[in-house]
């Protein structure tokens, strides 16, 4: 086996462990699905809060949590400007999220984006992470390091 053989074996391991085993039960999050189409321009504003571009509410913070975790940037870029995957800040100016939970629980394989339904991070903060990325994609989260709102006491 080759040293670069080696280090991609290596590589997809580390992934597997990160994106989780199956969980006992596939239903134990299972999105709210009566909730209004949040991709519109105009309904930003119920889907995340941010102020001075990098403080955000906690559904939000979450989902950048779990961004860093996941470690996306591997495939989608630090400032998700796409790399081997998808410039997710051009993907979720049109991408509701409907078809953004779609696409992360069953992945695209053909692709390489790997499924994230039998994670639990991702199954508890799905919504965070599309807010986060919603926010990025609109331009009102700025790249980098992100805190929330209340610690500006």
């Amino acid at each position: 086996m080759t040293r670069t053989t080696s280090a991609f074996m290596v590589g997809l391991a580390v992934a597997f462990i990160a994106y989780g085993a199956p969980t006992s039960s596939a239903d134990e999050s299972s999105p709210d699905d009566s909730s209004p189409d949040d991709s519109s321009p105009d309904n930003s504003e119920q889907l995340y809060q941010v102020k001075d571009g990098d403080k955000v509410d906690e559904k939000t913070l979450n989902g950048w949590k779990t961004w860093r975790a996941l470690a996306c940037e591997r495939c989608h870029g630090a400032q998700q400007e796409g790399l081997v995957g998808p410039a997710l800040v051009e993907s979720l100016k049109t991408m509701s999220q409907e078809q953004f939970h779609e696409v992360l629980m069953n992945g695209r394989p053909e692709k390489g984006m790997p499924q994230f339904n039998n994670s639990p991070m991702v199954n508890k903060n799905w919504e965070g992470l599309y807010a986060y990325l919603k926010g990025r994609s609109d331009g009102r989260i700025e790249p980098g390091r992100l805190s929330p709102i209340d610690d500006e006491q």
